[in-house]
């Protein structure tokens, strides 16, 4: 399983960027994340360094957080999609802080 964007926690995943995800985190809680959102995603942000923006209630505008709440669900998966996005080879994390560059 893998670990959240902060690490405090783990969560699963089936699917993948190219197919669309389903996400399962906390006590069962599960949100989908189609392809055609990654593909919006990846292209709002391509080849930029962005703030993920985990915060549930206030994510940094422009931020991966950001443009989750706004364009797929209103409920605060950054946490999760950041590194999905990660694992499959679409952003490398640059350092410790919240930032990312999206391919």
């Amino acid at each position: 399983m893998p670990n959240t964007w902060g690490g405090r926690s783990q969560f699963e995943y089936s699917g993948s960027v190219e197919t669309g995800t389903d996400i399962v985190y906390g006590k069962g809680w599960n949100v989908r994340v189609d392809a055609e959102d990654y593909v919006a995603l990846r292209h709002h942000f391509l080849n930029r360094i962005v703030p993920v923006g985990t915060s549930r209630t206030d994510p940094p505008a422009d931020s991966l957080g950001a443009w989750l709440i706004a364009n797929v669900t209103i409920t605060a998966i950054a946490s999760y999609v950041a590194p999905i996005l990660v694992l499959e080879g679409y952003a490398k994390r640059v350092d410790k802080h919240d930032i990312c560059v999206i391919r």
